[in-house]
């Protein structure tokens, strides 16, 4: 059994001590001051916002870093100002004009537009990470300069490439890749060129509500409150401690050696969620699970075969009994919690009609076919599942378990048959999967641009145009709708047979309160969370 004691030596650093001071006795209680998260934190790689792309990096950056505006929390059609008090547009979409609020670094130095701009330049210039969700506006590090300027101290301007819808270009600036840094203390710690990057990959020079105290790789990472920024509650740090094992981030949650549990399964889930001790916090983040047909086999490139795999699957029984707090039913490619997401769930098991669709495509006898999944649960539970499914309207499926890894690769090379598979949105606008699940502007085999439609061969210009209208309607409120409207029928007439959306939950001790997950980790955020 890990002791409190041997739990905080183990992390090893002199910034600890004072709170080993108050941990004599083993399972007391956090200092009150101080949060402590349970959290597998191994895919951490850099804490520069410029670089990282990466979900637990993305939720300590932003913790760190603020950027213009932020997505709403409560209603993700709209962003709230953050850096930016207010923002406009000119006659031809294309000129954007931005006015500071008043905000300060954590080294109490005010955030400027000349921060901002010099930020914007970083991130285009260094092309890492998620650099394509702003150059996608036509900058390039030969033009940003002169496409991104800061006109005084509190004003900056944004020129794009074409005219643009001003809520598309908000969302991504949202993204940590539009992370403002100080540039004053970036430049200051700059080696052969390099923009600060070494020095930024494991500090931090932000105005978010926390800075980085330190960061141990697969260890812990502890975040201490920022003076000058803009959290009000009562904590001085946060301490995220890297903790593998879901059965021991549950025993600390239960002694009371962390406040927060970050990746208990269903099961352990379940032994707390009626447990006046324990609150959890949940959130669909933009994860979906989905299976793709390629159309490369010619069984599979039948309307009615897509159709048939969709009427044939027991989605209730799938969800209830093999994921029941970690997923739920979704069957559109724009996740719950994004601008223009639906709820529609049209598909349900109906066997009946699943045959009439096999009858119609001329394949009443079925067919054999082979699906890749990943090896991880719950993929191989779902995989039986639907291989049973499935093998009630005559398609026999032979199933194939590999690594995450493997079975992208064999997608990538277009070699799958059917792929039981995720994907991950990258940026908060429903363009960023809109784009991935409808545009394939070239099916050649030698195609210089290969994004998802093209690893399943399918090319579908009518859903493309639409995408692209969609994405550079002006009126946001028409291009909620024509989003809408564009899974509708995605959802009736593609290869691709969304079945579920993720769901993370974090435990928390009563007396914690505050803490919100997002549908990005980016959006995971500890400004509000304080303890009892």
């Amino acid at each position: 059994m890990v002791s409190r004691r041997q739990f905080l030596i183990g992390s090893g650093t002199l910034p600890f001590l004072s709170y080993l001071d108050l941990a004599q006795t083993a399972f007391a209680a956090t200092p009150k001051d101080v949060l402590v998260v349970a959290q597998q934190l191994d895919n951490m790689t850099s804490l520069d916002p410029h670089e990282s792309f990466e979900a637990v990096g993305g939720e300590v950056i932003s913790n760190m870093y603020q950027k213009l505006v932020r997505p709403n929390t409560d209603d993700p059609s709209k962003v709230d100002p953050v850096l930016a008090a207010s923002w406009q547009a000119d006659a031809d979409d294309k000129v954007f004009t931005f006015k500071l609020a008043k905000a300060s670094f954590a080294s109490g130095s005010p955030v400027t537009a000349e921060d901002v701009a010099f930020s914007l330049h970083r991130a285009i210039k260094m092309n890492k990470g998620a650099a394509f969700i702003i150059n996608q506006f036509g900058f390039t590090p030969e033009n940003v300069e002169s496409r991104i300027v800061a006109t005084d101290a509190e004003t900056l301007m944004l020129t794009t490439e074409k005219p643009t819808a001003i809520a598309f270009l908000l969302y991504c600036l949202s993204a940590n890749i539009a992370a403002v840094v100080e540039k004053k203390v970036v430049l200051a710690n700059e080696t052969n060129g390099d923009m600060g990057n070494a020095w930024l990959q494991k500090n931090s020079a932000g105005s978010g509500s926390f800075q980085l105290q330190s960061w141990k790789a697969s260890e812990a990472i502890s975040l201490t409150l920022n003076p000058h920024g803009p959290y009000k509650g009562n904590l001085k740090r946060v301490i995220l401690r890297h903790v593998t094992d879901p059965a021991s981030q549950l025993l600390m949650l239960k002694k009371g050696d962390v406040d927060i549990a970050r990746d208990l399964t269903s099961e352990q889930l379940r032994t707390i969620q009626n447990d006046a001790e324990f609150t959890l916090v949940t959130k669909s983040i933009a994860s979906l699970v989905l299976i793709s047909l390629n159309q490369g086999v010619a069984n599979l490139a039948k309307p009615q075969v897509w159709q048939a795999v969709k009427w044939a699957l027991d989605y209730k029984g799938m969800q209830e009994n093999i994921v029941p707090l970690t997923h739920k039913i979704h069957q559109s490619f724009e996740p719950e919690g994004f601008p223009a997401a639906i709820s529609d769930t049209p598909f349900q098991k109906d066997i009946a009609k699943a045959k009439a669709l096999m009858a119609e495509a001329g394949l009443a006898d079925g067919f054999d076919v082979t699906m890749d999944h990943y090896a991880a649960q719950p993929y191989p539970d779902l995989a039986q599942a639907i291989q049973a499914n499935l093998a009630e309207i005559g398609i026999r499926v032979k199933l194939q378990s590999a690594e995450n890894r493997q079975v992208l690769t064999k997608m990538r090379a277009r070699q799958h048959e059917m792929a039981l598979s995720a994907w991950g949105t990258d940026y908060f606008d429903p363009n960023s999967n809109g784009e991935v699940f409808t545009i394939n502007k070239d099916n050649s085999d030698d195609a210089k641009s290969k994004p998802f439609l093209w690893r399943s061969r399918y090319k579908n210009d009518d859903f493309a145009a639409k995408a692209e209208a969609a994405r550079d309607e002006k009126d946001p409120a028409k291009r909620i709708a024509l989003y809408e409207e564009l899974q509708r029928e995605h959802m009736q007439n593609s290869p691709f047979v969304f079945m579920f959306q993720t769901v993370r939950t974090a435990a928390c001790r009563k007396g914690v309160s505050g803490f919100q997950l997002g549908a990005l980790s980016e959006a995971n955020s500890y400004q509000e969370t304080s303890k009892a």
